[in-house]
């Protein structure tokens, strides 16, 4: 009986010269070319068509007989099925070729994360916050495919700094997850978010309550207020003023130092500052007590800028972190919110609510902040004037005409 396949050795094949086609069998071929180059070959017909097809198996250099028989055994279970082997072959590589266009790095991710989302932010500076974080802590997963990032990747970036940099690593987290969740939205990755906190990492990372010391701002006991602004006042430069505008509307370094002219009514006594200079990102309105008045009314208009540095631009934080530096070691000059806070609970009547909302504070009772719809203007500006004669006068300050006759009208 002739045998129909597995019809040539392996000593067979290594003994062919002559160029030619040479059948093992169920469709398998040596096929040896006249400049002698050997190789494997399934050969069939389309069943569309009725061509003959010749698909290409390899090298007989690096395939061996047993292993050209496997893969011509493949090949005829692909037909079998109703599939083409070389068709098949060619979509699989079209395939990889469109999966390989489409993989897209974590780090490109983060930078079209950020550019995307950019227009939202308050500022320039938090997206270079976004991309300077991770840049620096994720500089192991920057250059990888965003769907290849696992848990065991992300907490490569995470344990290092859990413990000593908490704050910064919680955020971390965050920004990773953001990243990953729009990077899964746009179709680079698939299945769940390797950076999520809930039910994942926090069982593999203590809380941050349980590793991260809280720090206070050290901030400047009230009762020394009036002496503090004394020898402020005694200082020139722009650094002094601007934290002496600050202290006396309890505003954030950054939006007192960054004050433009035209965000001032003076004759209606008014400080507005925009949304886009704000914490919360709203527009937030700051009565302007006399003492206050009393400051911008003696400073220059040489620029847009109330505190102009180089160019014309607003100076920075650092000046007055300079000075305080100088004057009281120890104190910050984003303290003095506390120190105006402690004031106003301590030593007034003023509501809770009218003390926060001249701090810019968001209520954290939902339901009372839904009720609470107005800026509280005119009880605010009670509370200014006996905060700027406080820090003029200190403890002797009693309340001021405004409070006594917002007091008797119930207001």
């Amino acid at each position: 009986m002739t045998r129909t396949r597995n019809k040539l050795t392996a000593l067979k094949v290594r003994s062919l010269k002559a160029p030619g086609r040479y059948s093992d069998g169920g469709n398998l071929y040596l096929f040896i070319s006249k400049h002698g180059a050997r190789s494997w070959v399934f050969r069939y017909t389309d069943r569309l068509t009725g061509a003959v097809r010749d698909k290409g198996l390899g090298p007989a250099a690096d395939i061996t007989l047993e292993r050209a028989r496997e893969r011509a055994t493949a090949c005829r279970l692909q037909l079998l099925e109703g599939g083409d082997p070389i068709d098949a072959a060619r979509e699989r590589r079209q395939k990889e070729r469109v999966e390989h266009a489409r993989r897209v790095s974590f780090g490109q991710c983060c930078e079209q994360y950020i550019e995307a989302h950019r227009v939202g932010w308050r500022n320039a500076k938090h997206a270079e916050q976004w991309g300077a974080t991770l840049r620096t802590y994720c500089a192991l997963l920057w250059p990888l495919d965003v769907a290849a990032i696992d848990t065991g990747l992300v907490m490569r970036c995470l344990e290092p700094i859990w413990k000593e940099k908490t704050e910064t690593a919680s955020r971390l987290r965050g920004r990773i997850e953001s990243v990953l969740a729009w990077a899964t939205v746009r179709k680079f990755r698939q299945g769940e978010n390797p950076a999520r906190w809930r039910h994942h990492l926090d069982q593999l990372l203590p809380k941050r309550s349980k590793v991260q010391k809280v720090e206070h701002r050290p901030a400047l006991p009230y009762a020394e207020a009036a002496t503090f602004m004394a020898e402020l006042r005694a200082r020139q430069g722009l650094a002094a003023r601007a934290l002496e505008l600050q202290i006396l509307t309890a505003t954030r370094p950054g939006e007192a130092a960054g004050a433009l002219w035209d965000e001032f009514d003076l004759d209606a006594a008014i400080w507005t500052i925009p949304g886009e200079r704000m914490k919360a990102g709203k527009e937030h309105r700051v009565p302007l007590s006399p003492a206050a008045l009393a400051l911008l009314r003696t400073l220059p208009r040489v620029s847009a800028a109330v505190f102009p540095g180089p160019r014309g631009k607003p100076i920075t934080t650092a000046a007055g972190m300079g000075l305080l530096k100088e004057m009281h070691p120890g104190v910050t000059a984003h303290g003095f919110r506390s120190t105006f806070r402690d004031w106003a609970a301590e030593c007034t009547a003023h509501p809770r609510e009218v003390i926060e909302a001249a701090m810019a504070h968001r209520l954290k009772d939902a339901a009372e902040a839904a009720y609470q719809r107005g800026d509280l203007l005119r009880r605010r500006a009670h509370l200014m004037d006996d905060w700027g004669s406080y820090c003029q006068e200190g403890a002797h300050v009693k309340h001021s005409q405004r409070t006594k006759e917002a007091q008797e009208l119930g207001l």
